[in-house]
């Protein structure tokens, strides 16, 4: 059982930077693949970015790579995303996500779920 609570959200303008952070419980933080989804009122949750159990891998979605970098901290049990460059349609609501399996883009391949933090980007 992993619970996982993200921090970090809030109010920028355009061009702006924030960085998220996801804390996660349990002694298993190591041994799953995280993530970073979002998602926009009236729209589906879409994939952001995904780390590997061991951070040595990422991949990201084509509107966020190069703006956006996901990190983690194992030994801090914390998930991070650094946002930068940031653009009105960034705005959403920010979860972090957990499963076994790494780097997929999926939504039903996490089964544990952060409650969200919102990001507005002001123009």
């Amino acid at each position: 059982q992993v619970q996982l609570v993200e921090s970090g959200g809030g109010l920028v303008q355009a061009g702006g930077s924030l960085r998220l952070s996801c804390a996660a419980s349990g002694r298993t933080f190591s041994t799953y693949g995280m993530a970073w989804f979002r998602q926009a009122p009236g729209k589906e949750r879409e994939f952001v970015a995904a780390i590997n159990w061991s951070g040595s891998s990422t991949t990201y979605a084509a509107s966020v790579k190069g703006r956006f970098t996901i990190s983690r901290d194992n030994a801090k049990n914390t998930e991070y995303l650094q946002m930068n460059s940031l653009k009105p349609e960034d705005t959403a609501v920010y979860y972090c996500a957990a499963g076994s399996l790494e780097l997929r883009v999926e939504v039903s391949n996490y089964y544990y779920w952060g409650q969200g933090t919102q990001v507005t980007v002001s123009s």
